[in-house]
């Protein structure tokens, strides 16, 4: 019996040992552990019972948090809540810490949540006594916790580190982000800020006033329960907060720590409470606020919403919106209040006084600095002033100084201790009023009755009358404007100022005026295929012009009318004989180009004694190659010209030459780079493709321009017999022969010229009459040689006939 009591006194000592071991070592939650909502098993429980890490209901729903655990659920008070802005998860949810080490959270859609995000793949986690959540990596080293990432509540033996932040809850009962928020700033001080406006000293309502001290970190000592700044460089206490609280309730001095938990919570009312939780014998949890940041819950920024003011009745504040607005809504009165009266009859100055009432409220004043004005004067000039201008929807009067805004006005108080007084505008028509409908009655007019015959007939006889002077108003009025506009377009037209149209567009002739222009078509200039060209004058002997009258075949002529209309008609280049209008008059067909005043080149060439000087026949020759290039590549659509010769070639007053004669033209297709067409063209001149029944291409032109070209260097015709050689009658064969020969100076008949020059244009001729058109330069690449831009090859033998 000696030897049993030892036994037992031993097997005690063994148990109470095994339960302070498992207090400071919890429960281990291993990976593949799980919780489901529709079971007993919602939650993983701390070694002492006091908190629980799991499912919590959240109005209709669930969510996932930790909780002090009282006896019954509806004594628990969460103090951590997962992804607060998430809405609660429907009641059939499944959280498992997975063999990957992520804590899920699987919805009834299969939907997955990750609920932590740890710097490591977890391995196991625990739910501490002391409220801390944690998770740990294969060497025990916890990889995350909840107490590094607080909602609204810091716990006994818990920190908010510098920059950390509390934000309350929406409501008591709903856990997502509410309107204010507790920040540890970094220069050291605790303040309290409405989360809807900029974190600047003017926007806070609470701080510790311990900025500039120092970096420090906010502690509450598990044992005494005091909130303390923890100073981050030393850890030393720099000071204890709670003694500037204000007392709320009973000292728990005289209470059996061991019971006693403590929490910090920024409280839905945006006041920071510090708070004593007693776990009685019966496992029922008490609750006791024991200090306060703020007396004056006004006092909190944004505790009522825009528009409307804070006050007190029995001791708790409530919000009543300004007169003139309503809340917005019944049910949530610190949402704000909305205007309720119209504001589209301001008038300004005494006008105003029919549509607006002044109402003064006493000791009701209002922190901001959007005062648009700030103006020294009486209460009477404060309340009339704000009345008469439309920009005042509220002032405030205080020590003098009247201060005016417009709504919405925000963080409002009734201050029994301030001397102030607030003017508040309000318009006497309601928004309900401005809504409603006019009655029929109103809007309908007034019914006019004739009720005797003679009234009727003076009634219609003044209508007609009125709209018969109407009438011969207009029509007075019509004519005159006519007459204007057609004398004021004679004076125009007589003095030659048409403005840009002139410049645009082409002008229609009558075939009379043409015909008085050209003085009955007296001085013949030249005469071509399909008719002749006269000179004549416009604006009274002004302006020089040149008549081309088609008098060939009414079919041919028509179609070469049409082919010069198309072409020349939407060119504009200071190398092509420029268009001004065209008669269209029954069978006759007429067109007008600006006069060239010394003829074609033809005559420069062929006809006059002495040879043009050799510098002006290279810049004629680069003139005609540029009106060609603006042909071929610089129109919408490329025109092959089909008849390029010196007599079409013209010279205006400064010597500058220019095409003309477009009634050959052919026209290509914006992708098209050949046509097949009839021949056309002046034997001499014309490309041998022409006689092959072969597509035709602006190689075409390129032929003729060397002829051209051979012509304008020699200053004799492609074909002479006149010559007294028989081998000098095709010029371009005698070219070849000589240039072949390196005797080039026959060509020039002893003129001095530049030797390089010379042999320039002709090696660019000869390229651009070779038979093949494949071999044939680009017009493009012509005019580049000829200035020199580009090298030039050997040409070859133009034609067999040239051997």
């Amino acid at each position: 019996m000696a030897s049993v009591v030892p036994a037992l006194l031993l097997l005690l000592s063994s148990v109470c040992l095994a339960r302070q071991v498992e207090e400071k070592h919890p429960a281990i939650i291993r990976l593949g552990s799980s919780l489901k909502s529709v079971t007993e098993s919602t939650s993983w429980a701390s070694p002492s019972g006091r908190f629980a890490f799991g499912f919590y209901n959240q109005g209709s729903g669930i969510s996932v948090g930790v909780w002090l655990v009282g006896k019954g659920t509806s004594s628990n008070r969460v103090v951590w809540t997962a992804n607060r802005d998430d809405p609660p998860v429907t009641s059939n949810a499944t959280l498992i810490l997975n063999e990957k080490g992520q804590l899920l959270l699987t919805t009834e859609s299969g939907e997955k949540k990750v609920i932590v995000n740890p710097t490591d793949s977890a391995s196991s986690a625990s739910m501490l006594d002391s409220g801390n959540f944690v998770l740990y990596n294969n060497d025990g080293h916890i990889i995350w916790e909840s107490f590094n990432n607080p909602t609204d509540t810091i716990l006994g033996g818990q920190n908010l580190s510098t920059d950390g932040q509390l934000i309350s809850s929406l409501s008591e009962n709903n856990y997502s982000t509410g309107r204010f928020r507790l920040i540890m700033q970094g220069d050291g001080n605790l303040v309290l800020y409405p989360s809807n406006d900029a974190y600047i000293p003017d926007n806070a309502y609470w701080s510790s006033r311990t900025n500039g001290i120092g970096k420090f970190h906010l502690y509450l000592n598990s044992t005494t329960g005091r909130l303390q700044l923890i100073n981050s460089s030393n850890l030393s206490i720099s000071r204890t907060l709670d003694v500037s609280f204000l007392p709320e309730g009973d000292s728990d001095d005289e209470k059996d720590n061991s019971s006693i938990v403590y929490s910090a919570r920024l409280d839905v009312d945006g006041n920071f409470r510090l708070y004593t939780h007693l776990f009685e014998r019966s496992g029922r949890l008490q609750t006791f606020p024991r200090f306060r940041a703020l007396e004056n819950l006004c006092k909190v920024k944004g505790f009522c919403g825009f528009n409307s003011f804070c006050t007190f009745n029995d001791f708790q504040p409530y919000c009543v919106c300004l007169p003139g607005t309503d809340f917005i809504d019944p049910y949530q009165s610190t949402l704000g209040c909305k205007r309720n009266y119209s504001e589209a009859h301001c008038k300004g100055g005494k006008a105003n006084e029919g549509f607006y009432n002044i109402i003064p409220m006493e000791n009701l004043v209002w922190n901001t600095d959007v005062f648009y004005s700030k103006e020294k004067m009486s209460k009477d000039e404060c309340s009339r002033t704000c009345l008469e201008d439309c920009n005042c929807e509220a002032a405030q009067f205080e020590s003098g100084v009247c201060k005016k805004q417009k709504l919405p006005l925000r963080y409002m108080l009734r201050d029994r201790d301030t001397l102030s007084t607030a003017f508040l505008k309000v318009g006497v028509r309601s928004l309900e009023a401005e809504n409603e409908s006019i009655p029929l009655e109103v809007i309908k007019p007034p019914m006019i009755t004739i009720e005797r015959k003679e009234t009727m007939v003076q009634l219609l006889l003044l209508t007609f009358s009125l709209v018969a002077c109407s009438c011969v108003l207009l029509s007075i009025s019509g004519l005159f404007i006519y007459k204007f506009r057609v004398l004021r377009y004679k004076m125009l037209l007589e003095n030659g100022n048409l403005g840009v149209n002139e410049e645009l567009t082409l002008i229609l002739f009558s075939y009379n005026e043409l015909r008085r222009a050209t003085n009955g078509f007296r001085e013949e200039l030249g005469k071509g295929s399909f008719g002749a060209v006269y000179k004549g004058t416009l604006y009274k002997g002004r302006k020089s012009i040149a008549v081309k009258r088609l008098e060939k075949l009414v079919e041919e002529g028509e179609r070469e009318f049409q082919a010069e209309m198309r072409a020349i008609g939407r060119t504009h280049h200071r190398n092509l004989v420029r268009l001004l209008g065209y008669c269209a008059e029954d069978s006759k067909r007429l067109l007008v180009y600006e006069y060239m005043g010394n003829g074609s080149l033809a005559n420069l060439l062929f006809k006059t004694t002495m040879r043009p000087d050799w510098n002006e026949r290279i810049r004629i020759a680069l003139d005609v190659a540029r009106g060609i290039l603006y042909l071929h590549e610089e129109c919408e659509n490329p025109i092959i010209h089909c008849d390029i010769k010196p007599q079409n070639i013209l010279m205006d007053d400064s010597w500058t030459a220019k095409i003309s004669d477009f009634g050959l033209a052919k026209f290509l297709m914006g992708d098209q780079t050949r046509t097949f067409t009839g021949a056309r063209g002046t034997r001499g001149y014309m490309a041998p493709e022409w006689h092959k029944n072969t597509p035709i291409s602006v190689k075409a032109d390129i032929y003729s321009f060397g002829i051209v070209l051979l012509e304008i260097v020699c200053c004799r015709r492609n074909l002479d017999t006149s010559v007294s050689k028989t081998e000098e009658i095709i010029l371009s064969t005698w070219v070849y022969r000589c240039f072949v020969e390196k005797e080039l100076d026959k060509l020039v008949l002893g003129e001095e010229v530049d030797k390089k020059n010379l042999e320039k244009m002709v090696m660019v001729a000869l390229w651009c009459i070779q038979d093949e058109p494949a071999l044939r330069p680009s017009i493009k690449s012509v005019v580049m040689m000829l200035e020199g831009i580009t090298d030039i090859s050997i040409p070859p033998c133009p034609s067999a006939s040239s051997m």
